[in-house]
């Protein structure tokens, strides 16, 4: 009887290892998948689109002599500061895209400088932080996003759709907007299996 109940409890004992281990593993490629969620057919069809048509604006310096935004955080230079009330997100948008860089913060990805005519694509990683987009998809329609950068200060955005994408979907990276000011919110969705769009426009002052 003795030995029956030290083998029952072997086997418990190996059982709770086993599925430790396999969680653990199916956490870090789950992870993995996070960390390299924009796939590069995503970013280069469309980086040929319309390239040249802000290659002028992104040589733009600010006008301003009051800086809104530091130059630089944590080490990697700053493009513009994202606030969405909402989701009580205030958080710098990083000016490079980089898998370093979006480890540490929301990222520039795609477009025009940030509050210019086209459309500012702002890539972030759903983990649980303050300055990430894990509270992405609780955004609704009409809901304000607020960009602010040092040339033209802080611009208000209203959002006008919300969908999701496949990774291969690279149409959400174009800049026609018929001469307004756009951005779009990307973040993983679905074990990293689609994205979660967020398209918002300049809200005009009456």
């Amino acid at each position: 009887m003795k030995k029956i109940i030290k083998y029952i409890i072997l086997i418990v004992i190996i059982n709770i290892t086993f599925y430790t281990i396999y969680n653990y593993y199916q956490e870090n490629k789950i992870q993995e998948k996070q960390n390299n969620f924009i796939q590069e057919d995503f970013f280069n069809t469309a980086k040929n689109e319309n390239s040249q048509k802000y290659e002028k604006t992104n040589n733009k310096e600010s006008k301003n002599t009051n800086l809104y935004i530091p130059q630089k955080y944590k080490g990697y230079e700053v493009s513009a500061k994202l606030k969405i009330e909402k989701l009580k997100i205030d958080t710098y948008v990083l000016k490079e895209y980089s898998k370093s860089a979006m480890e540490t913060c929301v990222t520039k990805y795609f477009g025009p400088n940030p509050n210019e005519i086209g459309n500012y694509c702002i890539a972030g990683h759903n983990y649980i932080r303050k300055n990430m987009f894990s509270e992405l998809k609780k955004l609704n329609i009409g809901d304000q996003i607020s960009l602010t950068d040092n040339f033209h200060g802080e611009v208000c955005y209203e959002i006008y759709d919300k969908y999701k994408v496949k990774p291969t979907q690279n149409e959400v990276l174009s800049q026609k907007t018929n001469g307004e000011k756009h951005i779009t919110l990307i973040t993983c969705s679905d074990y990293s299996k689609k994205r979660i769009i967020i398209k918002a426009k300049e809200k005009i002052k009456q």
